[in-house]
């Protein structure tokens, strides 16, 4: 959980001005924005598109493919079939895989790893993928199996030991979350063109375990999440996860993933893991 952290606490009665903590982003990352833009209350309210360095450029020929195909469930089967040919999951030899290797990783792909947050976002895989967060997007995590807060104390230094486990042996396993990003927004402009925002939920047992930054009134928070969260689009669903409600406007340039973009995934739960920052929600208890 993000616990809260009073001295950046500020009473409000209006939606305040607020910047990205410093000691939350890097100045440096590996899109069109900054953290300090990107993480803010100014992008939840007017997002843009967030484009990864040269995704577009390197896989070009496969996103004009996709604009040849009109059905969604093949522009699905075709994204599966371009991301086994460029990064040779099919054929790990061919990426440097040995059968008498001592650490057999050749397994350990995107898919792999979009399963191991959803059974527990505080493992390996999570680390990884929050770990491409912080890596593209410049948004350190706040929580890791445990608040992270200071970076050079002991919960730091687990995630960054988790992160390296994750990755160790793989075949550019970042590489291949910037193309299912890349195409997951690919897909929102093509089915949802005249859609900016998901209103999506979230449940939690308390409430004040989580970063505030402002309190608007009773019912409405500005919060800092963790740099990669699980959402639902399902509120019946969330309500099922705890005593409260977090209700929150998400840009689309902010969903890394969600489980009806591909077939074959878990559903129930119509998960959407977003990219964390400054949100204003509303919280509702039940």
């Amino acid at each position: 959980m993000e616990h809260n952290k009073t001295d950046r606490f500020v009473a409000v009665t209006t939606s305040p001005t607020l910047i990205l903590p410093r000691d939350v982003r890097l100045p440096i990352n590996r899109c069109n924005l900054p953290a300090t833009i990107l993480g803010g209350l100014t992008f939840q309210d007017s997002p843009v598109a967030l484009v990864l360095d040269g995704v577009a450029q390197f896989h070009q020929g496969f996103f004009s493919l996709l604009n040849d195909i009109d059905d969604a469930i093949e522009r699905a089967q075709a994204f599966s079939l371009h991301m086994n040919a460029s990064f040779y999951l099919d054929q790990p030899e061919q990426a440097g895989y040995s059968p008498v290797a001592k650490n057999d990783r050749h397994k350990v792909d995107y898919l792999r790893m979009l399963r191991g947050w959803g059974f527990d976002a505080n493992g390996k895989e999570g680390a990884a993928l929050k770990g491409w967060v912080e890596s593209r997007f410049g948004l350190l995590p706040r929580h890791h199996a445990g608040p992270i807060r200071d970076f050079s104390g002991t919960a730091y230094r687990r995630y960054l030991e988790m992160r390296a486990a994750a990755l160790y042996g793989t075949n550019a396993v970042e590489a291949q979350f910037d193309l299912l990003y890349s195409y997951c927004q690919y897909e929102f402009a093509k089915q949802h063109s005249d859609t900016v925002h998901l209103v999506l939920y979230r449940g939690v047992n308390r409430i004040d375990d989580y970063e505030t930054l402002a309190t608007l009134d009773s019912k409405r928070r500005v919060v800092l999440f963790n740099n990669l969260s699980s959402f639902t689009a399902n509120r019946e669903r969330a309500d099922e996860f705890g005593d409260y409600l977090l209700t929150a406007r998400v840009p689309l340039a902010k969903i890394f993933f969600h489980t009806r973009l591909l077939p074959g995934m878990l559903q129930g739960e119509d998960e959407y893991t977003v990219i964390g920052g400054l949100y204003e929600v509303s919280i509702a208890a039940y």
